[in-house]
């Protein structure tokens, strides 16, 4: 399986320039540019592991690209529902009235995949299963997979990701170890 997510000759191109690496093993984003590490933190993806099926809850492998960034004038712990704003702010009091909700907070980057029958398109098409790297309630532990498919970052830290970077970027999410 990891064979069809290995980067092709035209995506070793992508490798020599700016672009986002999501390591599901070692639960990091890092931000590359020239193969030099700009940025780099912990995240949390899919409880359900990778996958790419629609309702598998899982965080899709291979390339992609951010769609569209949603959020660049909102305050840190904006709640989003349907990549909107709701007029809510985060906080533990709204956690507690509403326990079971899934928080998308403060920035979203919506993802799009690259790879025509693997990420694109048909039944396993990343940006129709609204998978994004967003904000979350920095309440939630970080490098333990608990998302239903996105990949959650603290709020501070999808601020500086989403000023670094611009619709287009590629970004990379596989399962191998960042040293590999």
């Amino acid at each position: 399986m990891f064979n069809k997510i290995m980067p092709t000759h035209l995506d070793e191109e992508k490798l020599k320039q700016r672009y986002i690496h999501i390591s599901v093993a070692d639960q990091c984003l890092q931000l590359i540019d020239h193969k030099k590490v700009l940025f780099e933190v912990a995240i949390a993806t899919a409880k359900n592991g990778v996958g790419e099926q629609f309702g598998s809850e899982c965080t899709p492998r291979g390339w992609h690209k951010i769609r569209a960034k949603i959020g660049s004038d909102c305050l840190e712990n904006t709640v989003f529902i349907g990549r909107r704003p709701t007029g809510e702010y985060y906080s533990e009091a709204l956690q507690q009235e509403q326990p079971n909700r899934d928080w998308i907070l403060t920035r979203i980057m919506w993802l799009s995949g690259l790879q025509t029958g693997f990420n694109r398109w048909g039944k396993c098409d990343t940006m129709a299963r609204y998978i994004y790297i967003h904000g979350c309630p920095d309440s939630h532990p970080m490098s333990i997979p608990s998302s239903h498919g996105c990949i959650k970052m603290r709020n501070s830290e999808v601020i500086t990701l989403f000023k670094q970077i611009d619709v287009g970027i590629p970004v990379l999410i596989n399962e191998a170890k960042i040293s590999e």
